[in-house]
């Protein structure tokens, strides 16, 4: 099934699920959806604390989780390429966690979306093995994790 907007807007869960709509994209939503989350941060970050924006975060993984299971099973498939939210909560992580400025923040857009495509390891294994909402959202936590110390290296080399 290839959800439209009418499906997204069908149940709250969706609507996250799938991006506020971005997952839609009909090309590389996932992208399209990592992309959302830059664009979003800079409104959604100031409006809270370092622990309240990790709290927040928290809570869009755990909602995250949910909201990808039920619409993993409306659409038929348990990572659905429409299914977006794990790519915004990671990336919201990840930009918390980077350097400022645009050029790291552009390294890590694209540093995350090489590792969320490649899954290393163990993100290939929850991603083949974990078929639940915990495994759609799990596998792209471990690719910011993957970008954080990628960007932790390069800054460390950079100085």
């Amino acid at each position: 099934m290839r959800p439209d907007l009418r499906f997204v807007f069908s149940h709250p869960a969706h609507f996250l699920a799938c991006g506020f709509g971005s997952g839609l994209s009909p090309w590389a939503p996932g992208t399209a959806g990592t992309l959302a989350a830059w664009l979003l941060y800079p409104l959604i970050r100031p409006q809270f604390s370092d622990l309240g924006f990790a709290l927040f975060l928290l809570a869009g993984f755990v909602l995250g989780v949910f909201a990808a299971a039920r619409t993993g099973r409306a659409l038929g498939v348990v990572d659905h390429g429409a299914i977006v939210w794990d790519e915004i909560v990671p990336f919201w992580l990840v930009l918390l966690l980077a350097p400022p400025g645009w050029l790291w923040q552009s390294a890590a857009f694209f540093l995350f979306r090489i590792f969320d495509i490649v899954k290393p390891q163990p993100a290939r294994w929850i991603d083949t093995h974990v078929k639940s909402g915990f495994g759609v959202m799990a596998d792209d936590v471990i690719a910011a994790g993957y970008t954080l110390l990628v960007l932790a290296l390069a800054l460390k080399v950079l100085g």
